[in-house]
């Protein structure tokens, strides 16, 4: 397939994904990342075309979780004020046994996502069929999103264009996961990218 000149980009942010790998590499204890910022920084480096951002995360609860709750609802309005589309699912919690290292267990309750990688699984390639990008731009670490790139990659032969997917991920010494979703391109973001690429109004 022909390469095309100018290489239209949608990129797809797994907010809490996003959130886990910064914190774990960077040490940041709030997702306050400027995902437009991340975007158009790495379509620059790449003289790519950003043509649209797709935002997902899990809802915290209202009543159990009033402060965070309000906070992703503030940070949500402004995203979608930039343009940027965004996919809520409400946050389930459950009680799970913890092991210490003493040998004892303690019972915490733990917030889950459900059903996001699956709507953003599914846009991608909904997105693909409709041809609307030639680079799939992921901000994801989760593997399960790799039936996805197989299934975009299918489309692609079908439809016997040039398509690329590519996966965004932040990357220090100290990160334990270094991969990126498999069957994609890998593109590292170091500390200092992170760091201008952070929103100091959503930073505490």
């Amino acid at each position: 397939m022909k390469e095309p000149w100018v290489k239209r980009v949608v990129a797809f942010v797994d907010g809490q994904n996003l959130f886990h790998g910064a914190r774990e590499a960077f040490g940041h204890e709030v997702p306050d990342y400027d995902v437009l910022r991340l975007a158009r920084t790495i379509c620059g480096t790449r003289h790519w075309l950003l043509e649209g951002v797709y935002f997902y995360t899990g809802m915290p609860d209202p009543v159990t979780r009033p402060h965070w709750h309000s906070w992703w609802a503030t940070r949500l309005a402004t995203m979608g004020s930039r343009g940027i589309r965004t996919f809520t699912r409400p946050i389930r919690y459950r009680q799970q046994s913890v092991s210490l290292p003493d040998g004892s267990k303690i019972s915490l309750r733990v917030g889950q996502e459900k059903g996001i990688d699956v709507r953003i699984a599914l846009d991608m390639v909904r997105l693909a069929r409709a041809e609307s990008y030639d680079v799939c731009l992921l901000f994801s670490q989760d593997q399960d999103l790799s039936e996805a790139v197989d299934e975009i990659r299918a489309l692609a032969r079908d439809q016997e264009r040039w398509v690329r997917v590519a996966c965004a991920f932040p990357l220090a010494s100290r990160s334990r996961n270094r991969r990126g979703v498999n069957g994609t391109e890998w593109i590292p973001i170091d500390a200092p990218t992170y760091e201008r690429c952070r929103d100091p109004g959503h930073s505490r």
